[in-house]
């Protein structure tokens, strides 16, 4: 008995010895990608370690945090991240990085800290300088609460649509050309069956690295999908829509129990701090998309609609909590009428309702325009309206259409109907009071002919001249026409909207709004389909100037004529914008 008791204090002592003369984790080399960085961009610190651990990419672990110190003074924590790096043959094949951006010009200087098993050690402080760029910073929420902006105050609206799988620099530049200054995009889960769960697979990981570089290249926009609602659904819907096969989160909770299953949280927070290091640097990730069409999966459909609101709220925390940078949020449910998502839109920084028409809204059923009481055009336009005017109404948010278009129209694409539907869902939303353009699904060779065109650019010439994030006072605006509809938001500094009849051309019609301060205005129409301003016969953009008695503002669209051998005609709609005379 004796001699069982001293090998088992001899073990102990073994056992204590070694763990005490294990090695803490020692820096190999620290390098970073430059000594001098602009405003905003990546500054990028690659680093490799003697250390033990058996999953890199799980903090319990091992802990790598950065600490970033302005020249103010305020300090940045920022998690590093355990990477692939096969692009540059003086690196070695996985290191960690930590990745930053700074929004403070001057000295810089930074330490990492690790911490594993062993015990815990801290760089030296390293220093870098950052410098004046053309950079305009992260997107975010503006002052008036409607509207989106940079950093630096430089005004956001943004012109786009769902590009998935095209990670191609020839696409966003063609992109780009026709005014498309962001992006949606789904990604695929980051833990897959090749990577197992709490490891992230590095291929996937390439891809949203490699598209991150190519919109800070050409300056676009990411909102990063990261929960499509396929792979949280093993019965909704149906086809493509059933992917929870593919989602190995099937080893910790059943496909129902996804939104309350503790055991996925704890995976899931692990997963943000990860992306949040990789990602949140970019000037380019604009928005967090948490999830798209929420009904669309197995949580709500058979599990349980509340708790996927408590989820979409949790998560959401999680990143106002942790990303630095404080990346707007959003979540949809699908776009059926009664499709309505009080929690997500409390809960987020951006509402954002979905539109398919087909699922529930007015539209024609008989198949023939001219014998039905339902103008399809019409009651698209008006759809829109009625939807971001309950957002607008409902929460003091920047709105957003994160979601519409492509099917469950009235119109096929190629069919004229559907350009015109396209025109007219841009135009009214903007006049109803959204932060961006609906975000049209989704880009491909069927859809270009028809919306990736100078549609695009012509709502970008036009909402350039507007300040979104400085105007103040906003509010919705009582607005008609002679023959047709108008609609229109307005401010202190300015009133813009638009007007339309469907079923003639607006020449000649009248647009009255209500409640407009009294006083002198200067009117400014905007030709939509040519995407220019109307032009006097020297060319000079035509200014008209306008009285408000205090209650109401009236204007007449003018009729243009052939000049030259040129027909100048307005069409079906046009926008305006009237600023106050000083």
């Amino acid at each position: 008995m004796k001699k069982a008791l001293t090998i088992s204090i001899s073990f102990i002592l073994v056992f204590l010895v070694s763990n005490v003369l294990a090695d803490a984790p020692a820096f190999k080399w620290i390098r970073h990608n430059t000594d001098e960085v602009g405003l905003y961009d990546k500054f990028e610190a690659t680093f490799w370690l003697e250390t033990e651990f058996e999953n890199p990419f799980d903090p319990e672990d091992i802990d790598i945090m950065a600490t970033f110190t302005a020249p103010s003074g305020k300090t940045w924590s920022i998690p590093a991240f355990y990477s692939t790096i096969q692009d540059r043959s003086w690196l070695a094949r996985y290191a960690w990085l930590v990745r930053f951006s700074a929004d403070e010009l001057g000295e810089w200087n930074y330490t990492i800290r690790v911490k594993d098993r062993n015990g815990e050690v801290i760089s030296e402080k390293r220093n870098f300088k950052v410098v004046e760029s053309e950079y305009h910073g992260r997107i975010k929420v503006a002052a008036n609460k409607r509207y989106l902006e940079y950093d630096d105050g430089t005004p956001f609206y943004g012109v786009g649509m769902w590009v998935n799988n095209q990670e191609k620099a020839e696409v966003m530049d063609e992109l780009k050309t026709v005014g498309v200054n962001y992006i949606s995009y789904v990604m695929t889960p980051l833990e897959t069956w090749a990577s197992g769960m709490g490891r992230y697979d590095q291929h996937v990981c390439a891809r949203v690295d490699h598209l991150l570089n190519i919109l800070e290249e050409r300056d676009m926009q990411l909102a990063l999908n990261f929960w499509f609602h396929s792979y949280m659904s093993e019965t909704v819907w149906g086809g493509g829509n059933v992917r929870w096969f593919a989602n190995p989160y099937q080893t910790v909770t059943e496909c129902k129990d996804f939104y309350r299953s503790e055991e996925a949280w704890k995976y899931q927070e692990k997963l943000y701090r990860y992306m949040i290091a990789r990602w949140g640097y970019s000037r380019s990730l604009a928005i967090w998309f948490i999830v798209d069409e929420v009904n669309g999966t197995d949580g709500w459909v058979s599990g349980d609609s509340t708790q996927a609101g408590v989820w979409v709220k949790k998560v959401h925390d999680y990143f106002k909590a942790n990303d630095p940078w404080n990346h707007p949020t959003t979540g949809t449910r699908s776009g059926g009428i009664k499709e309505w998502w009080q929690d997500a839109y409390e809960a987020t920084d951006l509402p954002g309702r979905e539109i398919y028409e087909a699922q529930g809204f007015p539209i024609n059923k008989t198949g023939q325009i001219d014998k039905d009481d339902t103008h399809s055009l019409t009651y698209s336009y008006r759809n829109y309206h009625g939807q971001v005017n309950k957002l607008w109404n409902g929460f003091e948010k920047p709105c957003l259409i994160p979601e519409t278009g492509w099917d469950h129209t009235f119109y096929e694409m190629q069919m004229p109907g559907y350009q015109a539907q396209y025109h007219n869902a841009i135009w009214v939303s903007l006049a109803s009071g959204v932060s961006m353009s609906p975000f049209w699904w989704a880009y491909s060779d069927r859809l270009n002919d028809n919306v990736v065109t100078n549609q695009m650019l012509s709502l970008r010439h036009f909402t350039d001249q507007i300040p979104f994030n400085k105007l103040i006072n906003l509010k919705i605006i009582d607005a008609e026409s002679s023959e047709g509809d108008a609609y229109a938001v307005g401010s202190d500094q300015l009133i813009f909207g638009w007007a339309v009849n469907a079923n003639t051309d607006m020449a000649g019609k009248t647009v009255s709004l209500e409640d407009v301060p009294k006083g002198d205005y200067k009117l400014r129409l905007y030709h939509t389909w040519r995407g220019q301003f109307l032009r006097n016969e020297d060319r000079s953009v035509m200014v008209l100037d306008i009285k408000s008695q205090g209650k109401s503002l009236s204007f007449e669209i003018p009729i243009l004529k052939v000049e030259g051998g040129h027909a100048r005609y307005i069409g079906q709609d046009i926008a305006f914008i009237l600023e106050p005379v000083q």
